[in-house]
């Protein structure tokens, strides 16, 4: 049976443009992924202070690790973005930016500005949630 995530909308709620929760079936086997950091082949950040290209960047090595799992975006339950600005208007370029990859899957996430990230230059990570139909072992 090919079970899989459900997404919550709601009509009592502002009209967003997220899913406000998702319900995973218990027969579903969870993975955290560590946070996606916009991190080249060669382990480093690029210098550049573009929040988008570092969204894109942390995108793509999301996917890359979903993939290790035999899982894609549309595999995710959850996202946490998390942005070192002190400016709305970054927080908005990264939103746009990863819901953008996302296309109409409107996975429940949380945007929040921080003050530091972990490597340097680094400006964006995501973090994720995700299930996958069991193994048959």
């Amino acid at each position: 049976m090919n079970r899989k995530i459900s997404l919550i909308h709601s009509n009592h709620l502002a009209q967003v443009d997220y899913a406000y929760a998702s319900r995973i079936p218990a027969e579903m086997d969870l993975l955290f992924l560590a946070g996606a950091c916009p991190l080249t082949k060669e382990g480093i950040v690029p210098e550049s202070r573009n929040v988008e290209l570092q969204a894109k960047l942390c995108v793509e090595n999301l996917k890359a690790a979903l993939k290790e799992c035999g899982a894609t975006l549309e595999d995710i339950a959850y996202t946490r973005i998390l942005v070192a600005t002190q400016n709305q208007s970054d927080l908005v370029i990264a939103w746009e930016a990863i819901r953008e990859e996302f296309g109409d899957y409107d996975v429940p996430s949380t945007l929040s500005g921080v003050t530091v990230l972990g490597y340097k230059n680094q400006l964006v990570e995501i973090e994720a949630v995700a299930a996958v139909n069991k193994s048959i072992e």
